[in-house]
């Protein structure tokens, strides 16, 4: 919902509904006897359920029949002080934190969304992190490759920017296909070359919360894994009750620990899991951050317009350089590059808005 400052003020939310309506509109041109439905799963928290629902309602869904948009939360737990006390969130209630994306396992049985995509005939699911702006949705190549290689498990990744870079990387631990964090790679272990001739890092495949999962595969794991997946620490500034009685509503030093699964923590049980390695530039530029740090809205707008100037390009638009040099396509006049014939040839100078198959600079 948040606005990441683009000329067309869409939000992440608008943008990725557009992507769905573009993918299903290329659908059905390719395959006219059927209708193609992408129906679109979004698990909230308690603090973002009614909020979500509002938003979505007000803006008339961004064009997506409603009855194809599935909203279920996931589940809390206590917020802990580092001695192991319970947070509290004022003097009768506790400091309850949502338990990480690795809760989905839990808040799909508990909200029944398996069955209700059996009811739906559904086989494949995309599951990605909403703070990425450049994320494909229901991505063809990958779900085609996924299916092509039998996969019942797999993950989108990009090779590391630098050494140290905060990403956790796919590797294989005891004959088995997971994610091991950033954090516990050494030093050593981080600077390691594919080869002696190789400037290529051995491990090299960064996790960007992109992944592809057969309903059968996500069945076993709720039905008999999901009690496996262990909690994992996270430090943070949690509002709560202070020493003093008092409520700190934003604290200015870490002070308490949230319990949280990750989603990738399934990986282990996989039969047959695959790995896709996409462009950084092309599908990851996260929102993690405010002003002034990486991964900001500043980012995520420029790589986005980017990524537009390079669609222009390939298409064989002649643009004329300004100070502004800002270019925005909507999702849907082009899902990935694709429908942009019409600029073949033509001086198109910035900024360029384009929300039509009609040049709209």
């Amino acid at each position: 919902m948040y606005d990441v400052g683009l000329p067309s003020k869409k939000t992440l939310y608008q943008i990725q509904a557009e992507r769905i309506r573009r993918l299903e509109q290329l659908a059905n041109e390719e395959y006219q006897t059927t209708t193609s439905i992408i129906p679109w799963f979004i698990m909230t928290s308690e603090h973002t359920q009614e909020q979500t629902e509002k938003y979505l309602h007000t803006n008339n869904y961004f064009g997506l029949n409603p009855n194809n948009i599935i909203l279920f939360e996931q589940h809390t737990l206590p917020a802990l002080d580092f001695q192991g006390k319970i947070l509290l969130d004022d003097k009768y209630k506790l400091t309850k934190a949502a338990d990480g994306n690795g809760g989905l396992y839990r808040a799909l049985t508990t909200n029944k969304i398996l069955n209700e995509m059996e009811k739906r005939h559904i086989k494949y699911i995309h599951v990605y992190c909403v703070d990425n702006i450049l994320v494909r949705l229901g991505d063809p190549v990958f779900i085609g490759f996924c299916i092509e290689k039998n996969a019942d498990c797999a993950a989108k990744v990009v090779k590391k920017a630098f050494t140290n870079e905060a990403v956790g990387v796919i590797c294989k631990v005891r004959d088995r296909y997971q994610v091991v964090e950033y954090s516990e790679i050494s030093e050593k272990t981080a600077q390691r070359k594919k080869s002696d001739n190789s400037d290529e890092l051995l491990f090299n495949a960064g996790n960007i919360c992109n992944h592809f999962f057969t309903l059968d595969f996500l069945h076993d794991v709720c039905k008999n894994h999901d009690d496996e997946l262990q909690y994992h620490i996270a430090k943070k500034k949690i509002p709560s009750i202070g020493k003093d009685g008092k409520r700190i509503d934003k604290p200015t030093e870490i002070n308490g620990i949230k319990l949280e699964k990750f989603v990738f923590d399934v990986f282990p049980f996989s039969k047959t899991f695959a790995v896709w390695e996409v462009c950084r530039e092309d599908e990851f530029s996260p929102l993690k951050n405010g002003t002034g740090s990486k991964d900001t809205a500043e980012t995520c707008r420029k790589d986005l317009m980017l990524q537009h100037t390079r669609y222009l390009k390939q298409a064989g638009a002649i643009l004329q350089e300004t100070n502004e040099n800002s270019c925005e396509i909507s999702p849907l006049v082009s899902y990935s590059g694709e429908n942009l014939e019409f600029v073949k040839g033509q001086s198109l100078k910035f900024p360029i808005i384009m929300n039509t198959s009609k040049n709209s600079s």
